[in-house]
């Protein structure tokens, strides 16, 4: 896993684009054409199309698409692979009106739509492939030589094993001289290689790509200056990792001041237009979503008469935005006296934190289970929503009772209403450990978008389909 894997997967890129811009133009083509020929023009379409292409291709590779520092790993790749769609496509529009080119408006028009769309399926798979290679330890990763204090270290040692999906892969540290024993160490299981005397030699004799930095009170400025310096030439990429954690890029703005790269971050948005907005998306969806899943919701309140006695409905007490409480609408997945049945399962419980969590629940019905396992049992919550209680993304609904053992950091996750699904959700959900939860939620919290909202309802999607977590 080095540089060989990285080219490979860039020409894979390649190739991939290359076949949907081709499949695009062909569209386009049959869109505006079908089977006849254009009449009453002199232009060859069968040079156009690969001129197209090639043009196509030169804005991706002008505009970084196939970037080491983008490809792979968050929304910067997608973002530059349309804004060079976008940019070829004004550029052509402006060059055919001045030159006066009578190439068909429509066949431009829909090849651009097509491909542009494309492109971006077609970089959401070849990214999905390689989250799963990495996540088992194959694919292309930047293999990193983490240099810092030893807390720090470990710290940010765990946090990009957090995700392996994001391609990271520590291979040893430096430490300064004062913490060197005259033994061989580890911290953790991540080998001490040197001190930070000898960070590119360090960095070479075991094959990293990659030097991450992170605090130490001995890495000055001008030292970090000089190691910038020292690896320049050696193909070794230099990443400063701050002390500031679980900030998302948009509330980032670096400001050069003095020569200094100070880093501004905006504060967390908690009302204005933009909730606004986000309040009338989610009770225009649910409205949307109660009436055309109506039948379905009537099937499973049947099923759920018919395989126990009881309520269809099951109504909970949770904490809203703001500390307020709410009852919270589900469908009835356990049995009646499930409540009084807790005291005698609580030993068992199989997560840690502050929630119950049972793999095999005995107090779960038979049409409960299907009704987890594919989370129709929150169906109901379209009313919450609808209501105004809840939101379609956002943390975990909490009960009154965990609540009342919340710090102050966890009461953080009140400051916005809680939602139907949300980052636990596409992250594993149950099983998750209590502290990744709360991260999740708290991470939200400060950064939460309308895009990012789209994004996890994207994701919902596929983590119910997978069912991971689900119990």
């Amino acid at each position: 896993m080095g540089r060989a894997d990285e080219r490979s997967y860039v020409r894979v890129l390649v190739v991939l684009d290359t076949t949907v811009l081709i499949i695009a133009l062909l569209i386009g083509y049959v869109a505006r054409f079908g089977d006849d020929e254009p009449t009453g023009s002199e232009i060859p379409y069968v040079l156009v199309a690969p001129g197209l292409v090639l043009a196509w291709l030169i804005s991706l590779k002008a505009l970084g698409c196939y970037d080491d520092r983008v490809i792979g790993y968050g929304a910067d790749e997608y973002r530059r692979v349309s804004s060079a769609s976008l940019r070829l496509a004004g550029a052509i529009a402006i060059i055919g009106y001045i030159a006066d080119v009578g190439v068909s408006r429509g066949f431009l028009g829909i090849s651009f739509a097509v491909g542009t769309v494309g492109l971006e399926v077609a970089r959401f798979a070849a990214r999905k492939r390689l989250h799963r290679a990495r996540s088992v330890g194959a694919g292309w990763s930047r293999k990193v030589l983490v240099v810092g204090d030893t807390a720090h270290v470990l710290e940010l040692v765990h946090t990009l094993r957090r995700e392996p999906y994001a391609g990271y892969q520590v291979v040893g540290a430096c430490i300064p001289d004062a913490l060197l024993a005259p033994v061989a160490q580890r911290l953790g299981d991540v080998p001490v290689v040197g001190s930070f005397r000898g960070i590119p030699e360090a960095a070479t004799a075991i094959g990293a790509d990659t030097v991450a930095v992170t605090a130490s009170g001995e890495l000055t400025a001008t030292r970090l200056r000089r190691l910038g310096w020292q690896l320049e030439g050696t193909g070794i990429d230099l990443v400063v990792a701050p002390a500031l954690t679980d900030v998302a890029g948009p509330r980032i703005h670096t400001r050069p001041v003095a020569g200094l790269p100070l880093i501004h971050v905006e504060a967390p948005e908690f009302r204005g237009v933009r909730k606004l907005v986000k309040g009338f998306v989610d009770r225009s969806v649910s409205s949307l979503a109660l009436a055309v899943l109506l039948p379905l919701i009537a099937f499973i309140a049947l099923a759920i008469k018919l395989d126990s006695r009881g309520p269809v409905l099951f109504r909970q007490v949770r904490v809203g935005r703001g500390g307020q409480e709410f009852g919270v609408f589900k469908f009835r997945t356990m049995v009646v006296n499930a409540d009084a049945l807790l005291a005698e399962l609580t030993a068992r419980n199989e997560t840690d934190g502050l929630m119950f969590k049972m793999r095999h629940d005995p107090r779960v019905t038979r049409v409960g289970r299907l009704l987890r396992k594919w989370s129709l049992d929150e169906l109901p919550q379209l009313v919450n929503v609808l209501l105004g209680q809840m939101s379609l993304v956002g943390p975990r609904p909490p009960l009154p009772s965990e609540v009342a053992r919340y710090d102050g950091d966890v009461a953080r996750r009140l400051l916005v209403k809680p939602g139907m699904t949300g980052l636990w959700q596409v992250s594993g959900r149950s099983d998750l450990s209590w502290e990744d939860g709360i991260r999740l939620d708290l991470y939200y919290v400060e950064n939460w978008s309308l895009a990012a909202d789209l994004t996890i309802l994207w994701k919902t999607f596929g983590a119910v389909l997978n069912g991971r977590g689900a119990y």
